[in-house]
């Protein structure tokens, strides 16, 4: 049996093993397999061995995030449904926002991933140890896209990630940028994933927003993505993966660092962000009562009313969207 052969063939065992002829972690070291040919009699270098798995079209790859698992049945509905309404929003001029949590950030000497250019031979050196000081919290990145206007606003919070600091993060950019970029606006469209802070099953999320809505004297219809379809939510790569890049290979050495490194994220296509630190203390497990959560003036809407759902003013009369049923009635 040719050698070529004999590799392919105690690749394969060893994939298949997961750890009987050697430790599965080392399945895919060429040296490995040239240990293994060598004890049956084969004199060949690991040098050898992958020059032979790269003639047999081997490559060294990484695993592929493509297996969403089990989807929704309603899941491409809810995008129509999602589309739809942010097409009539933007048609009356009216702000559609998108909202997440970003990935949560040491604050300190630690290593932030990516490279950043500096003179050769003279890497920027930080903690051996990626285990956060308890004197320096965790920053907390609330984010908002304005997608009519691709404009971002961070809010950088100090505590947690509760809905409370999500709907004062929505408030806040809402006082210092929506405001006055929408004069006129008596409504907002809300994009929200289904977990999280902005969960939307979470009382304590509807219970801020019925308070926003009733000090603003603004109308907020919010509609959740499916679960398990977050990537899709357009804050992700149209705000957080600019200001990743921007935040990449520098170490965030304190609060004022990340805020002017979010503030100076931009784009060639128009994009600025805003950023602003939250020093309030936000505290977990508040619990709404049964009563209270039942005078909210939430509508949930026709389709997926736990999905999407209207807020009035308290005292306001609620009356069903229109738009609420135009997937059913075709493009």
């Amino acid at each position: 049996m040719c050698l070529q052969r004999v590799t392919l063939l105690y690749v394969k065992l060893l994939e298949v093993s997961k750890g009987y002829l050697l430790p599965a972690v080392a399945v895919a070291l060429v040296r490995n397999v040239a240990l293994a040919l060598k004890k049956k009699g084969y004199s060949v270098s690991h040098q050898s061995v992958a020059a032979i798995l790269s003639e047999m079209k081997y490559s060294l790859q990484a695993n592929s995030k493509t297996k969403e698992g089990k989807a929704h049945p309603d899941r491409n509905k809810q995008f129509l449904y999602i589309n739809r309404i942010a097409k009539k929003f933007l048609a009356q001029r009216n702000p559609v926002i998108s909202v997440d949590t970003k990935k949560k950030d040491l604050v300190g000497n630690y290593k932030n991933a990516g490279r950043a250019r500096r003179p050769r031979g003279n890497p920027v050196k930080v903690n051996g140890h990626d285990f956060p000081d308890k004197k320096v919290p965790k920053a907390v990145p609330y984010g908002i896209y304005d997608i009519g206007d691709n404009k971002g606003w961070i809010n950088v919070g100090v505590t947690a990630d509760t809905a409370e600091f999500a709907v004062e993060s929505i408030r806040q950019w809402w006082r210092k940028m929506g405001k006055k970029r929408y004069l006129t606006a008596k409504k907002l469209l809300i994009f929200a994933d289904s977990g999280g802070s902005n969960a939307s099953r979470s009382r304590l999320w509807k219970r801020e927003l019925q308070r926003f809505v009733d000090a603003e004297k603004l109308n907020i219809t919010v509609c959740h993505f499916p679960p398990g379809t977050s990537k899709w939510n357009k804050i992700e790569h149209r705000l957080f993966s600019f200001v990743t890049m921007n935040c990449r290979g520098k170490p965030l050495l304190t609060y004022q660092t990340i805020i002017n490194l979010i503030s100076s994220t931009m784009t060639t296509t128009g994009l600025t962000v805003k950023a602003r630190m939250d020093k309030r203390t936000y505290k977990k497990g508040i619990k709404i009562l049964p009563e209270e959560f039942r005078a909210l003036q939430v509508q949930k809407h026709a389709f997926r009313g736990e999905w999407n759902y209207t807020f009035k003013p308290k005292n306001g009369k609620i009356t069903a969207p229109k738009w609420q049923c135009y997937f059913l009635t075709g493009p």
